[in-house]
């Protein structure tokens, strides 16, 4: 069985959606006493307090914490409390004491805790400086004897820049400078990551809400959270067990039933994230903040399911009230995504001013990088979208759960959510027509589904592309599902068929089921609206169909393979694809795999088209599959700090851009875990700028220009898309 696939998805939802989100009583990580750097600039925002040191009057006495809780008592400011002002959210505030508490509300007091709970979310309202406050949706007031208090008046609260605050606990990011800007007109500098699942993970909010999770519940850890990394990525033993023996991971994957890992999580991360697991968060925000800052523009991020899993696991173990709907769940994560963009403006100083920028066009997203910030584009990756679900009955024929109505509808909801990258297959056949087959098991996952097995023909005998980081067509198929027997899968094979499997011959396998009426219906629509179109999962044949119909209009309509080729990309494929415009990004290698891709495919790239050599990342994070190992003890090792943009295998042009020398620091939390890219590989995300280092190491200065002309290839390639689809709406439908 392939370990780097969906598989994430295949048996261990079945198992390990039974386990709860991860949650603990440990107290989060305090800190040394770090002196804050007060700025002199005057509060008139609520939302000009983020991540600033400040002293608190109520009512015009100062603050100062007290045995009891906090008192507005002096007028000495050298007495007064020390607040750090982390943000919980668009105008909600942690007040965080010099003493490492959080000021909190419980019924009418107000008191200083450790443990961060609900009444540490604090909302300001007014604004030019003067505030008044809510805990637990109760007024922060003063009674008799200038306590703070919940209930009453509301107290008028106001703020004075200060020094001395313990900075609350947070993610390092270790690039301490800026990041650059592109100039407005010129072609963007930067990389393109086209293939991630920020959406994953053990709840869709910021810990407020009262959101279920994604992936039934099986990815530990949150992108976001209002408590910051300390409550995003505790300790995962209520999900994972004591010493992580309730892994599913271990448990169905790796058939170690024995296996253990730590469960701890911030801030000395012992055994987790890790390049070999995909069942714990890969995607926290200031990860992603520090690849964007090494040179991070355009990211993808799909909203992505796999409904058939997700059934096994309700009707087994799993949450009984938990959504299973492919096109319901990716939805969902598509929302989310707002609220990730909506935490980090508040994170910056305010709505708008966040590095994480929703795009929704291709002349949204350069402007967005001429600000030097990152281009968020929305996706969806599921078998069954717009609802197109199939079930096969015994007599040949099918069910289509879906009609040309509904994928009108769904199509224009999609739109409407700010969606513009789309999937239109995936792991499991659908009413559109086959997925390209990669993995023998999931045709067994696909069975629960669809009723029905695939049936398969031998793959064409013909040149496939093959690079690093890239699938070939088929796969060798098993004739029996590849569990133990006594897992929820393999029975519900084996009563819903009578231990009857099917058989398939030697050699790879192809699936027959082509493009449908609806699957030719569905492509048309999505031409037609304008959405960017990943080719990936689509069997043999279908990839084909959806590359001749883009070389029906001019421009032609370009395809994206960002995923690796799932299901197999012929090198007639990749001509086709390079001449129309398209793209073909590996799948998620390490530097080494990234500079062998790089010499793989351009040959191909230079016979089919004349735009510059651009190879930009998928690293498919959060997909529940596993991120890039180290590269090998005979690979020239990374020397931190490293510098970006300066120096051997970097060229002329990041100066003649005005891009200055950054400097990347090992990522570190004080005190707790240090990340080494060479004897861990690619634990996170945000060692993806450590994985720009190995490029240049490995490729030079051909591997890292040709990734860094990959975001503007791709907004190229988006460009031409809405050209494309201008044109394809002149035609009449299939």
């Amino acid at each position: 069985m392939e370990r780097n696939l969906h598989l994430g998805w295949l048996s261990t939802l079945a198992i390990a959606t039974a386990l709860a989100g991860c949650h603990s009583s440990e107290p989060a990580a305090v800190p040394a006493v770090v002196p804050g750097e007060g700025i002199s600039t005057a509060v008139v925002s609520r939302f000009d307090l983020a991540n600033r040191c400040f002293l608190l009057k109520a009512d015009g006495a100062y603050v100062a914490s007290t045995a009891a809780g906090f008192a507005a008592n002096t007028s000495d400011a050298s007495t007064a409390e020390r607040f750090y002002m982390k943000p919980a959210g668009l105008g909600r505030y942690l007040f965080y004491t010099s003493g490492s508490a959080l000021m909190t509300g419980s019924g009418t007091a107000v008191t200083a805790e450790t443990v961060p709970t609900d009444g540490a979310d604090i909302t300001l309202d007014g604004d030019q400086g003067r505030y008044t406050a809510r805990s637990l949706g109760a007024p922060l007031s003063l009674d008799a004897s200038k306590q703070l208090v919940l209930g009453g008046t509301p107290a008028t609260l106001t703020f004075e820049p200060a020094t001395g605050c313990t900075i609350y606990p947070e993610m390092p990011v270790g690039i301490d400078a800026p990041t650059f800007k592109n100039a407005i007109g010129k072609p963007v500098i930067g990389f393109a990551e086209v293939h991630s699942h920020m959406g994953m993970g053990s709840e869709m909010s910021d810990g407020s809400g009262n959101v279920g999770p994604s992936a039934g519940g099986v990815l530990y850890g949150q992108a976001i959270n209002r408590f910051g990394a300390p409550e995003a990525l505790k300790n995962c033993e209520v999900m994972h067990g004591p010493n992580g023996a309730l892994s599913a991971e271990n448990i169905i994957l790796d058939f170690d039933p024995l296996a253990m890992h730590d469960t701890q999580g911030w801030p000395s991360f012992i055994d987790w994230p890790q390049d070999d697991s995909f069942l714990h968060q890969q995607m926290y925000y200031k990860w992603i903040e520090r690849a964007w800052k090494a040179g991070l523009r355009t990211m993808t991020i799909h909203g992505t399911t796999i409904e058939a899993l997700c059934n096994i696991a309700r009707a087994t173990y799993g949450d009984k009230m938990s959504e299973c709907v492919d096109m319901e769940v990716g939805v969902q994560q598509v929302q989310y995504m707002y609220d990730v963009q909506n935490y980090v403006d508040a994170q910056e100083g305010g709505p708008g001013k966040g590095w994480f920028r929703i795009v929704k066009d291709p002349a949204e997203a350069r402007a967005v990088i001429a600000e030097g910030k990152l281009a968020v584009i929305l996706g969806l990756e599921f078998s069954n979208v717009f609802h197109c679900r199939v079930q096969f009955l015994p007599d040949g024929s099918e069910i289509s759960d879906c009609d040309e109505a509904e994928i009108d509808s769904e199509i224009d909801r999609a739109w409407e959510l700010g969606v513009r990258q789309i999937f239109p297959y995936h792991d499991v056949d659908s009413a559109l027509g086959g997925t390209g087959i990669f993995s023998s098991i999931l045709n067994y996952v696909g069975f629960t589904d669809t009723l029905g097995f695939w049936k398969t023909y031998n793959c064409p005998d013909v040149e496939y592309f093959t690079g690093e980081g890239v699938f070939v067509a088929g796969a060798e198929l098993e004739t029996a599902p590849l569990m133990l027997g006594s897992d929820p899968l393999s029975q519900a094979l084996m009563s819903a068929t009578g231990g009857v499997l099917p058989l398939y011959p030697p050699g790879r396998q192809c699936n027959a089921r082509g493009v449908t009426a609806l699957g030719q219906y569905a492509i048309d629509k999505i031409m037609k609206k304008g959405f960017i179109l990943d080719i990936d999962h689509a069997e043999l044949s279908i990839k084909q169909y959806m590359l001749d119909e883009g070389a029906k209009v001019t421009p032609n309509y370009p395809a994206v393979s960002g995923h690796g080729g799932h299901g197999g990309i012929t090198t007639a494929q990749a001509e086709q694809m390079f001449r129309q415009g398209g793209i073909i990004y590996p799948a998620l290698p390490n530097g080494r795999d990234f500079a062998r891709f790089i010499s793989q495919i351009k040959p191909v790239w230079e016979r089919s088209t004349s735009r510059p050599l651009a190879v930009g990342y998928g690293a498919d994070s959060n997909g529940l599959r596993t991120l890039p190992g180290p590269r090998g003890a005979d690979s020239e090792p990374i020397k931190y700090p490293f510098t970006l943009f300066q120096g051997p295998g970097w060229g002329p042009q990041y100066a003649a851009a005005g891009i200055a020398p950054l400097k990347v620091d090992q990522l570190a939390i004080p005190g707790g875990k240090v990340w080494n890219m060479d004897e861990q590989g690619m634990s996170h995300y945000g060692l993806m700028a450590d994985i720009v280092e190995e490029i240049r190491i490995e490729g030079g200065e051909e591997a890292t220009t040709a990734l860094y002309n990959s975001a503007e290839t791709f907004l190229q390639l988006w460009e031409q898309t809405l050209k494309a689809s201008a044109e394809a709406r002149k035609r009449p439908s299939p």
